[in-house]
């Protein structure tokens, strides 16, 4: 999760290129040439329109010219002032891509994004047209496109991750046993791993380039680097999002224990938010049942992510040696699959019941 915890950067989504000039945080190189092809795996995902019948790990849009390629996402350009965001199936943890895609994992991404989008579109403008993604690409590109593609507008991005904490867990629950503070935030005395904050606290970070993390920096950095009157919009539009979205959130039995958001400019200087929004691969999600348990243990809940390939891959031998964490990965079982691509499922299914 980009700015909120340096043990689990494996969270990070793609940023959103959308100033070909501008290069954000972009994947090291993709490896193993036939690892990088479209994987063809039957998969049927009964929270979709239209069933998907093939993983994808990466998209080739030759229509369009390429932006760049994130750690999920594939942006292409639509003339100078669209973009195209396919959302593929890969998977990334610590800091690398896996071989192996997460079937219909772009698709379910998508549609959070989408439906947070809706939600949130009083609090702040977000970055999409309201055109269809298939319309920018040729009938053979289609099936690459649809359901798990946006088409938004090139916006100025501001290289700030706007991180929205509500609970304390991971790295802050570390740094706040060190020093009573997250960020350089003060908290009260006596809170607990887990433990609700008395209200959610901003501790944005600094977007890093290729190949490096994100810098977890203070409110005053910001506002060095933007200025004060948008580091406070930035600031207070992203705490105000969370939490509304923690309260809908809380009504279909979920927890937003964190978040990241990240915003653009338009040309005449309007906050758009962009890139995903509140989808599980940027955001810490708990199921509110068995919340009140690992809080009397003192331990995280478990979380709809990718937990499944991060705990197999800490016992992952390669070479008779335990796998350390660079490229490439070891090849992701199909159990270890499976059960990841059932968690993003649980994750929407719950949210848009």
């Amino acid at each position: 999760m980009i700015g909120i915890d340096t043990h689990r950067r494996d969270c990070q989504p793609d940023a959103l290129l959308t100033d070909p000039k501008i290069t954000l945080r972009s994947i090291a190189t993709l490896h193993c040439a036939v690892r990088l092809a479209t994987f063809r795996i039957p998969f049927v995902c009964p929270l979709m329109t239209q069933p998907t019948t093939s993983a994808l790990h990466t998209s080739n849009i030759t229509s369009l010219p390429l932006l760049a390629r994130g750690k999920v996402r594939d942006n292409y350009a639509v003339g100078d002032d669209r973009i195209l965001m396919v959302a593929s199936d890969r998977l990334s943890a610590f800091d690398v891509i896996m071989g192996e895609p997460i079937p219909g994992k772009g698709e379910l991404l998508t549609q959070m994004a989408l439906f947070w989008f809706d939600k949130l579109g009083h609090i702040c403008p977000n970055h999409l047209t309201g055109e269809a993604p298939e319309s920018v690409v040729t009938p053979e590109e289609v099936p690459q496109v649809k359901g798990r593609s946006m088409l938004v507008k090139r916006l100025k991005p501001v290289l700030i991750e706007a991180v929205v904490r509500g609970y304390l867990a991971g790295s802050g629950w570390k740094e706040y046993q060190e020093n009573q503070a997250v960020c350089g935030v003060k908290l009260p005395a006596g809170l607990v791993n887990s433990a609700k904050l008395p209200e959610p606290i901003y501790t944005p970070a600094a977007k890093a380039e290729m190949g490096d993390h994100d810098e977890n920096i203070t409110y005053e950095r910001t506002v060095e680097m933007v200025g004060e009157a948008l580091a406070s919009k930035i600031r207070d539009t992203a705490i105000r999002i969370y939490q509304e979205a923690a309260e809908i959130a809380l009504t279909k039995g979920m927890i937003i224990a964190d978040t990241k958001f990240e915003f653009g400019l338009t040309d005449d200087g309007e906050l758009v938010l962009m890139d995903e929004v509140l989808t599980p691969d940027s955001s810490r999600y708990w199921p509110v049942e068995g919340y009140e348990d690992a809080l009397k243990a003192g331990v995280n809940p478990p979380s709809y992510d990718k937990q499944f390939v991060r705990d197999w891959l800490e016992q992952a031998k390669v070479n008779g040696k335990l796998w350390d964490k660079t490229a490439p990965a070891p090849r992701l079982p199909q159990d270890v699959i499976e059960k990841t691509a059932a968690k993003y499922r649980e994750a929407l299914q719950r949210l848009t019941a």
